[in-house]
């Protein structure tokens, strides 16, 4: 491994201009690419496709349209909907959303749409028509009158009219693929459609109207507009950045280079994603700011490696040679294990999770690059004179001093201390950690804080109707015909009741509950013919009123939905109701009879907890393995392997501990956070552990080789872990809810795990290595 290096070294500090011109070329190629990166927040990359449930959903999508819905409600904040101003707007904003690109116009659904119809009683039958008649005028009072009987004959108070008379609600689904272009809806341009064509264009405080939005479309605009202040927050930690790396480097140009390497690097995993065909979706679109971090953290040790040399007399081009040498190893060790954390989140079977993966892999993978070969070439072009290093006189003593004090963690005593305090915080998190849930532990959109317009919106109209996009189709699978079968339907009528008592079930709908009120309809509207009729003729006239429009049957009658709408979507409502179904389903499936989880919204989230629970534990039996699989390559001994994993797996328990205190469920977006805790903390061990063993292999005593570490290594450390915390600590400012979870697992991850390698370690270290007193 040493003639490796030293071959590596020769070639690279000889063709020094060489270096810098092909990485120069390379830059300015990738950023050219970087600049044609767009954002991409497809539906489908954020469901596991492959799950049984998405597998149901994806097979019955086209006859019951899909997950990715739309709901506008049309509100008069001072009075009811019956006015004429008010009628106008809904008939503009309708008509609107039924021209926007990507809408599928077959479903837009409204008091407006021809399908909406009310059905009475009369002395002859049925009668019936559109609740808004053709010659309807918004200006005739007696037209508003005849519409609001036509509303309470129709039935669709709680679904297409708020309860309480002030909002009107606007459905409809989006199409997968956008019309025009043939490619995948952009769903990013439809959500400032949206926007920009019915919220600001109608909403008027003047006439108090008020337009509210919800729906996957446009949460995901929300999330991408939220995410923009990545860019803020971008500036803001280079900033910091820059001024901690001066106050510990005390030179400008050793503070540029390593934040220009840093910066390079970005540039590169950001054109590199545009060559493979990415796009950066708001999620990934933080893992810039990692790389950027990661990148400044080894690029820091670098330059200490650097610095160290120079004050003691060496030129800078042996400096950077001696540092280059002395942490390729190392350092491409502990970029490895990053590099092999990140590829672990592929494991998890959703499209987002695995770009994330990809993309933080390539990210960190161009640091060995940049940071390793790159940035010691250009520092050996440094000129540093006495001046500058006249600013460390006496620093060294002084720094010996406190890390002498800290090199007592390995003494025997101290180290026993240290021992039992981490254990019975193990425990402790532990224990806290069993209580963590899988999924969204508050109502509204997880991504969003709960004062978002957004979120807003969805409370409103969660409390004016009995629907929402927070609702979940069983679907029932048979022969054709089947719905005029009677212990067919009579099967999914009482899988229904049963299922509308389930807590946190608003209200259910399907076929037979529909069928039960048409028979009532043809008998007077007497309540006591509120029943399925046994006998198949009067069956088939009671189902043959209802169109397959209504969602609630396809064609030929085989599949035929239960539909829930549901409170909310936190984790433990649709757990219970997902394990309602399954519970229930078995007293009435046959041969010829499946009831199949699931559609709609929440179907897609439970199939997500479920991925999600899923992968857990393989992703953490795979990036621990990594790492392990990688310190044993590294040190190649068992005990220098378990001093550096060891803290790793403590503070990933604690950090699990930590989620359950602050009430933030596993999520898509919470899950790698551990992955991304534990490949940028294992880099600290191995930083340390490098030079120690070195030492210990020389037969020096533990608490000596601990020692000298730290002195050739603990600055860069502390400071790196620092660095790291308060950079992503910015984020609890974000209006985005999952990146302020984030930064908050992630500060707390950098900052444990930076003291697990400083106290843990070496405590851990006293014990194993416990002959070398």
């Amino acid at each position: 491994m040493t003639s490796l290096v030293n071959l590596i070294e020769n070639a690279l500090f000889r063709n020094r201009l060489w270096v810098i011109f092909v990485f120069t070329l390379i830059t300015f190629f990738l950023a050219y690419q970087a600049s044609q990166l767009k954002l991409d927040a497809g539906f489908t990359k954020n469901i596991p496709l492959n799950h049984e449930y998405m597998l149901n959903y994806m097979q019955h999508r086209k006859d019951f349209g899909g997950a990715n819905s739309i709901l506008v409600s049309v509100c008069d904040k001072d009075g009811n909907i019956f006015n004429q101003t008010f009628f106008d707007t809904l008939k503009n904003v309708h008509d609107q959303l039924f021209f926007i690109n990507g809408v599928d116009r077959s479903l837009v659904k409204s008091l407006f749409s021809p399908s909406t119809r009310f059905t009475e009683i009369v002395e002859g039958g049925f009668s019936g028509g559109p609740v808004i008649p053709a010659d309807f005028s918004s200006a005739n009072p007696q037209a508003l009158k005849q519409v609001s009987q036509n509303i309470e004959k129709a039935g669709i108070v709680g679904r297409l009219v708020s309860d309480d008379f002030q909002c009107a609600m606007i459905s409809a689904q989006l199409l997968e693929l956008d019309p025009v272009t043939g490619e995948a809806l952009d769903l990013l341009a439809l959500s400032n459609q949206l926007e920009s064509q019915l919220r600001t264009t109608f909403e008027d405080e003047m006439v108090s109207i008020s337009i509210h939005i919800i729906g996957f479309a446009k949460m995901m605009g929300d999330v991408a507009d939220g995410a923009k202040d990545v860019v803020m927050f971008f500036a803001v930690a280079i900033a910091i950045t820059a001024i901690m790396v001066f106050m510990f480097s005390k030179s400008i140009m050793l503070t540029v280079l390593p934040l220009l390497c840093s910066l390079i690097a970005v540039i590169w995993q950001l054109g590199l994603l545009t060559l493979i065909g990415f796009g950066l979706d708001p999620m990934s679109i933080l893992v810039p700011f990692l790389v950027f971090a990661i990148g400044v953290s080894h690029g820091v040790q670098m330059i200490n490696a650097f610095g160290k040399k120079v004050v003691a007399g060496d030129n800078t081009r042996f400096a950077a040679q001696f540092a280059f040498r002395s942490l390729f190893i190392a350092g491409g060790i502990a970029l490895l294990s990053d590099t092999v954390g990140f590829m672990t989140l592929l494991v998890i079977d959703i499209g987002i999770i695995r770009e994330l993966a990809i993309t933080a892999s390539m990210g960190v993978a161009v640091i060995i690059l940049t940071n390793l070969l790159l940035l010691p070439v250009l520092m050996s072009y440094l000129t540093l004179d006495d001046k500058y290093k006249s600013k460390f006189v006496g620093k060294e003593k002084r720094a010996d001093k406190f890390w002498d004090m800290i090199a007592h963690c390995s003494s025997p005593k101290v180290a026993g201390f240290i021992l039992v305090i981490t254990s019975l915080l193990f425990v402790g998190g532990w224990y806290q950690s069993q209580k963590m849930k899988i999924g969204d532990l508050h109502a509204g959109a997880p991504a969003l804080q709960e004062s978002s317009r957004y979120n807003q919106d969805t409370f409103l109209i969660t409390d004016k109707y009995a629907i929402s996009v927070d609702y979940m189709s069983v679907l029932v699978e048979a022969t054709p015909e089947s719905c005029t079968s009677f212990a067919v339907m009579n099967a999914i009528d009482e899988l229904q009741w049963k299922l509308s008592n389930v807590p946190g079930v608003q209200s259910a709908v399907s076929l037979a509950s529909v069928a039960k009120l048409i028979n009532a309809g043809y008998n007077e509207g007497n309540p006591k013919w509120r029943v399925l009729p046994r006998n198949q003729q009067t069956l088939v006239q009671a189902i043959s009123r209802v169109p397959t429009s209504s969602g609630l049957l396809n064609s030929d009658c085989s599949v035929m939905p239960i539909i829930m709408f549901m409170e909310d979507h936190k984790a433990e409502t649709i757990s219970a109701v997902v394990d309602a179904v399954k519970q229930y389903r078995v007293q009435y499936e046959t041969d010829d009879l499946k009831f199949k989880l699931a559609s709609g919204p929440v179907g897609v989230m439970a199939a997500k907890n479920e991925a999600v629970s899923e992968a857990q534990t393989p992703m953490m039996w795979y990036v621990f393995g990594a790492v392990i699989i990688l310190c044993l390559m590294s040190f190649r001994s068992l005990r220098g392997t378990l001093v550096v994993v060891i803290p790793l797996y403590v503070v990933s328990v604690l950090a699990q501990g930590l989620m359950t205190f602050l009430q933030i469920g596993l999520t898509v977006s919470t899950l790698p956070v551990i992955a991304l805790g534990v490949g940028i903390g294992v880099d600290y061990g191995i930083y340390i552990l490098a030079t120690m063993s070195l030492r210990l292999k020389e037969n020096m005593p533990i608490r000596q080789a601990y020692f000298e570490a730290l002195k050739e290594r603990g600055s860069a450390v502390l400071f790196t872990g620092v660095t790291l915390a308060v950079g992503v600590s910015t984020w609890v400012f974000s209006s985005l809810k999952f990146q302020v979870d984030m930064g908050i697992l992630l500060t707390f991850m950098f900052v444990v795990n930076m003291l697990g390698a400083i106290l843990v370690l070496p405590a851990l270290s006293a014990v194993f290595w416990y002959k070398k007193k």
